[in-house]
């Protein structure tokens, strides 16, 4: 491939937020840097973790657009950092031990011409061992694709950042809110990422669930309401009723 050739693509900044996941984040940073794909920057906002990531993130500097190792106000106020940090045209979040799906998996999502008229791109994700299908875009009451497997335009990014009130569900809301906006998501029909399953933990479901609820309220008009709501409060009577 001719150096002009590289030239014209976008760059993508991949971040990855943690705190205290040193063996993660190294296997995440390796998929990173094992990418064929040209133009790629790395970017790991750690919140002051003190298992040993602030003296490897400086060892692996040569090897990072950029890094920090602060105190933050949670994983959403860390992903909005990394979006203020990032410099490509698209972020891809990927969280310490999630890893993408192979390593030419960037070059075949920007080898789909349509991506040029995208704001939001999306595919499948690895989850156990198995593909979970995405979804097609719509306006949902949950997030119906993996935010590991999606690249999203910098500047929507910054547009809409990470609401930091959520706790659970600001993504959801981000993605509401691009959604709604007119955005134009492009959805694949491949694998993006491997979704890190160790450690998930589903014992605030419900949680999750009633700040879903929160957002369709705050967003959405009442007839969607009506559409959506039922939805979120059946399920979230089933994660009571069990304990999660």
């Amino acid at each position: 491939m001719s150096n002009n050739a590289q030239q014209q693509k976008p760059l993508v900044s991949v971040v990855t937020v943690c705190r205290n996941a040193l063996p993660a984040l190294q296997k995440t940073a390796e998929s990173v840097a094992a990418q064929t794909y040209p133009e790629v920057e790395y970017i790991v906002v750690d919140g002051a973790s003190h298992d040993g990531t602030a003296q490897w993130l400086h060892a692996q500097a040569s090897r990072l657009a950029r890094y920090v190792s602060e105190p933050d106000g949670g994983i959403f106020d860390a992903m909005n950092k990394g979006v203020r940090m990032a410099r490509g045209e698209w972020v891809c979040f990927m969280n310490a031990g999630d890893v993408f799906a192979n390593s030419g998996v960037l070059q075949r999502v920007f080898a789909v011409a349509a991506t040029e008229q995208a704001d939001v791109i999306y595919g499948d994700v690895v989850k156990n061992g198995r593909v979970k299908v995405a979804e097609r875009p719509h306006n949902a009451h949950r997030m119906f694709f993996c935010h590991q497997s999606a690249l999203v335009r910098t500047t929507c990014l910054r547009q809409f950042p990470f609401d930091t009130r959520l706790r659970m569900s600001a993504d959801l809301k981000q993605m509401k809110q691009l959604f709604l906006s007119g955005k134009h998501f492009l959805q694949l029909s491949f694998p993006v990422a491997v979704f890190d399953t160790e450690g998930v933990s589903n014992t605030r479901r419900s949680d999750g669930l009633k700040e879903n609820m929160r957002v369709v309220r705050e967003l959405d008009t009442l007839p969607t309401q009506l559409r959506l709501l039922p939805r979120l409060w059946l399920t979230y009577l089933v994660c009571r009723i069990r304990g999660k």
